[in-house]
């Protein structure tokens, strides 16, 4: 699929994830858009190296996010021997945000969970629908090494 086409998909997705959140935004507490995500049911997928220093956006990972979701990253560089980056696609970053965690790691692979939702302090307010390349740092446990970077999304 080419870059254009990429891009008003992914506009097309968050428009549509946007529509969605419209409604009741109380803070109850049983309210599912308010809870956050922390697994996933899809099958790992493997993203590709990357050089560092792709054009993406650096993101801050978020300590809460209201509405989050697993999103899948389709890159990632080495940083040093425990530290990568992963590059993915999200919204405007004064709306969205993103955090980051290996969830599995074996002797072969480790397996990065990336979650993104909107940032509390922007639940309420009208962002605008843009689709932004985005990097986030993630602390490995332990040092990559040869062992191949999946996505948990």
């Amino acid at each position: 699929m080419s870059y254009p086409r990429r891009v008003a998909a992914l506009a097309l997705l968050l428009g549509t994830a946007a529509c969605a959140g419209c409604g009741n935004t109380g803070s109850d507490a049983n309210n599912p858009a308010t809870q956050s995500v922390s697994s996933t049911t899809a099958a790992p997928s493997t993203p590709v190296e990357g050089e560092p220093g792709l054009p993406a956006e650096p993101f801050t990972a978020a300590p809460t996010l209201v509405g989050a979701h697993p999103i899948p990253f389709t890159s990632y560089s080495r940083l040093g021997d425990d530290r990568i980056a992963v590059v993915f696609e999200t919204g405007s970053p004064e709306c969205y945000g993103v955090a980051g965690s290996v969830s599995a790691e074996s002797d072969s692979t480790v397996t990065v969970e990336l979650l993104a939702g909107r940032k509390p302090e922007a639940e309420n307010r009208l962002c605008t629908m843009i689709a932004v390349t985005g990097s986030l740092e993630i602390q490995l446990p332990s040092p990559l090494g040869q062992r191949l970077v999946l996505s948990a999304a």
